[in-house]
């Protein structure tokens, strides 16, 4: 009788390692997923209101042609694709928060200027002659 109340205390005992053991583990995934959200909101929000560059000064010359009737986004992302801007989120939400109207054209955009910059070009109403990109 004494071997079995020993082996039934034994797998008590393990039980309760292991439900712990789980319960620690389920905390600690929490505390990581808790962690990341709230670092990667951060570096979003610092993105949206301290916009930094893609590259150092002097960078590399682009040339865009950004179509007519292109939302913020579908110029974020063309923006994007071509390294000019780290995030296309973060661009669209600029430039409604910052109240931008973007107008078409063909522009020499650099990837020394922060998405702000790139906004103030874009931003820019066109002139009446055509010919030379916008800078």
């Amino acid at each position: 009788m004494s071997g079995s109340n020993t082996a039934r205390d034994i797998n008590r005992i393990t039980g309760a390692i292991i439900k712990v053991s789980l319960h620690l583990i389920i905390y600690a995934l929490v505390i990581l997923i808790f962690y990341e959200g709230i670092t990667a909101g951060y570096r979003f929000g610092h993105e949206i209101f301290s916009a930094t560059a893609v590259a150092a000064p002097p960078g590399w010359d682009r040339m865009i042609t950004i179509g007519d009737g292109k939302s913020d986004y579908e110029v974020g992302k063309l923006l994007e694709k071509e390294g000019l801007i780290h995030n296309r989120f973060v661009f669209a939400i600029q430039a409604e928060l910052y109240d931008y109207e973007l107008y078409p054209g063909v522009y020499r955009l650099n990837t020394s200027m922060t998405s702000r910059e790139i906004l103030d070009v874009l931003s820019e109403e066109p002139k009446e002659e055509e010919g030379e990109p916008k800078t």
